[in-house]
């Protein structure tokens, strides 16, 4: 008698499941897996879910409410435990932000109790991995892996902590969904260039110089306008510098961002630092080239200088300004690099990137 070999079950835990390019991971790696048959259970920290996903949503940020303090945060911590021993995952994958060392000690031997993957989506390790090396091995010593997102995060973890269950895995597209999705009208019909991303209050993306070096560039006077599409603490303060200007303009937090990204001559990545932007591959897959800096995680493994987009020195604005002039005054370069953006991402499809992460997990799936 031949026993059908029941569903593996995972769960994929973060603070959020919406607005960030981290949470879009989750979302479409929940939709795949859902989509493989495997039984998916999606644990957020906060009260904040937009983004589509399959299986059962746990909302710990829902019970927050009624359990203040360090009592109330043990508390939700004594629930993630017992929540997750009751469920007998296969595996956990762990998208969370880990800022506080002590608590992610105890997370990693109280809390997981099963196979645990963590994920690294920033050049700036320090948000996911504790700095101080004897704390970063208690935590991720003898799990089963920590996937980086681009080859220079897993290099640099590397360099620093020497870890031996390394991994690169690159985010995911939906080139489908998005093909769908960039289709929509937008209000916007003039020319413009794009910036994408929170306004956080680190500055992450740094967009009060995009602004400076987009009205020191010949753009404006080529009639040519930037949108910047996000939100975050610190929107007031950009706008502000943004001085209502005609030609900038601000779309907010847009749950599709797909046709802004199709109808912008370029995008424009100016960050201090990256893991590996999405809207980066989004972009490129809308058919738009990306100018971004060289140097910073994620961009230079995808992006060919002068092939299907440009690159421009690490933190140096003098030459993205530069850049930005060449892509709009050499239509031949530019031409170039729009036509091999698509066939540049088709690496990143959901079904092959969907399955490194089950050969990770040595789970095999039946058509």
């Amino acid at each position: 008698m031949n026993i059908p070999k029941r569903n593996h079950k995972i769960a994929l835990i973060s603070y959020t499941l919406n607005s960030g390019g981290l949470e879009r991971v989750m979302s479409s790696l929940s939709l795949y897996f859902g989509s493989q048959d495997i039984e998916v259970h999606n644990i957020v920290l906060a009260d904040d879910v937009g983004y589509p996903y399959s299986g059962t949503l746990v909302n710990i940020g829902q019970m927050k409410a009624k359990h203040k303090g360090i009592f109330g945060k043990l508390s939700l911590m004594r629930f993630l435990k017992q929540y997750l021993q009751k469920e007998k995952f296969d595996f956990i994958i762990d998208f969370r932000y880990r800022v506080k060392p002590f608590q992610e000690v105890l997370m990693a031997k109280w809390v997981y109790k099963t196979k645990i993957i963590y994920t690294v989506h920033s050049g700036n390790t320090a948000t996911y991995i504790p700095e101080n090396s004897f704390l970063a091995n208690l935590v991720f010593k003898n799990k089963y892996a920590v996937v980086c997102v681009s080859d220079t995060i897993k290099n640099d973890v590397e360099r620093k902590y020497g870890f031996q269950n390394l991994h690169r895995i690159y985010n995911p597209l939906n080139l489908f969904e998005i093909k769908q999705k960039s289709a929509e009208i937008i209000p916007f019909k003039f020319q413009y260039v794009i910036g994408m991303g929170r306004f956080d209050y680190k500055n992450v993306k740094q967009f009060d110089k995009l602004i400076e070096t987009y009205l020191e560039s010949e753009l404006p006077k080529k009639n040519i306008h930037l949108i910047l599409v996000g939100d975050g603490e610190r929107r007031n303060e950009i706008e502000k510098i943004a001085g209502n200007h005609p030609k900038i303009h601000f779309a907010g937090f847009q749950q599709n961002p797909y046709p802004y990204l199709k109808n912008a001559l370029f995008l424009i990545v100016c960050s201090k630092y990256e893991g590996f932007p999405m809207s980066v591959i989004e972009a490129m897959s809308c058919g738009t080239p990306v100018l971004a800096f060289d140097g910073i995680s994620g961009p230079n493994e995808v992006i060919i200088d002068g092939k299907n987009g440009l690159l421009a020195e690490n933190q140096n604005f003098e030459d993205l300004k530069t850049k930005m002039n060449l892509l709009v005054n050499d239509a031949g370069l530019y031409q170039n690099c729009k036509e091999r953006t698509l066939s540049s991402v088709e690496q990143f499809s959901i079904d092959k990137i969907g399955k490194q992460w089950l050969d990770l997990m040595k789970i095999e799936v039946h058509s």
